[in-house]
């Protein structure tokens, strides 16, 4: 049996559309001799989970890499801004280039890595005013989730809060947050379609949050090696292809949530996307200088061939 968590709510598609469907795979594939017990709550926040599964507090769950700052460096270049349309091809995308370029450098070390993802292109949601240039987001107070998106916030010249996705609606409600940057999901996912007035949606993303699937290594190997045999072709690849998917379902019924509720829509337009694609370049070059040289990794590379999969995948529709 194991203990598997999300710090995500229930209907969340972290927990409804990923975690769930994934133990149900996993005890499909077994004939029922490996089976998850969903815990009913996390047994730490999200910020804590990766100590958690490292220490057995759980058994199965996924962390978001920018909660954990200083553990992971080369995860932050499926964060950059302009990468894609669509969570399954940046997550496909980042899966094979991790597994190709950056697994090497063992960042997962402490726990069993099963698959990289990232939830959809981020977006500008706010209660201030409409966001048609970067002149608009100035001196706003945006909720981030730390990672790439902090940095892009700052670029922008707005003042980012690092705080839990679960925390914004209380944020946004209370007025300490003027917005959030969050995927298309989040209207619906985190119920705050009561409390945003605005949405400017980025077409390429404003930036991306990366996860990952990970195991308690102690649980995972007493797994018989036949039966993780079995589960072998629900991980890597797969896993991340079902997590963007699911990703995208949910962004489609955030979207629709938007529009039922008649919240003004801005689409960037291609003045908005230049300022912002020139504010947010330096973040590239910190990330192959700063964080993937350090690491042996050539970050140029890297980068370049994770656009190439994404553009592959979206050109051939996945």
């Amino acid at each position: 049996m194991l203990n598997a968590s999300s710090s995500a709510p229930p209907a969340h598609p972290l927990t409804a559309g990923m975690l769930v469907p994934f133990c149900a795979d996993i005890e499909k594939a077994t004939a029922g001799r490996v089976r998850c017990n969903v815990l009913a709550k996390a047994p730490v926040g999200a910020p804590q989970t990766l100590d958690g599964v490292k220490d057995g507090l759980m058994d199965l769950s996924f962390i978001t890499h920018g909660y954990t700052p200083g553990r992971f460096a080369l995860t932050d270049v499926a964060e950059l801004p302009f990468l894609g349309d669509t969570a399954e091809a940046t997550s496909v995308a980042f899966q094979r280039v991790h597994e190709r370029m950056l697994a090497g450098a063992n960042e997962h070390r402490d726990v069993v890595l099963l698959a990289v993802f990232t939830h959809g292109p981020g977006q500008i949601y706010n209660t201030r005013r409409p966001v048609r240039t970067v002149e608009d987001l100035q001196g706003m107070k945006i909720r981030v989730g730390a990672g790439i998106a902090n940095g892009v916030a700052k670029s922008m010249g707005a003042v980012p809060m690092l705080k839990s996705a679960t925390e914004s609606y209380e944020l946004l409600s209370s007025g300490v947050a003027d917005g959030v940057f969050f995927p298309k999901d989040s209207a619906a996912s985190f119920k705050l379609v009561p409390v945003i007035k605005h949405v400017t949606y980025v077409p390429g993303g404003l930036y991306n949050v990366t996860f990952a699937w990970v195991a308690n290594r102690e649980k995972w190997d007493r797994i018989p090696a036949a039966d993780r045999k079995l589960i072998e072709p629900l991980l890597g690849e797969g896993l991340a292809r079902r997590s963007g998917r699911a990703w995208d379902a949910a962004d489609a019924v955030g979207e629709a949530a938007v529009r039922e509720a008649r919240i003004p829509i801005v689409v960037a337009g291609p003045q908005l996307v230049a300022d912002i694609k020139s504010r947010t370049e330096p973040l590239e070059r910190e990330w192959i200088e700063k964080k993937a040289k350090p690491k042996d990794v050539d970050g140029e590379a890297a980068l370049k061939a994770l656009r190439g999969e994404i553009a592959g995948l979206e050109k051939s529709r996945i």
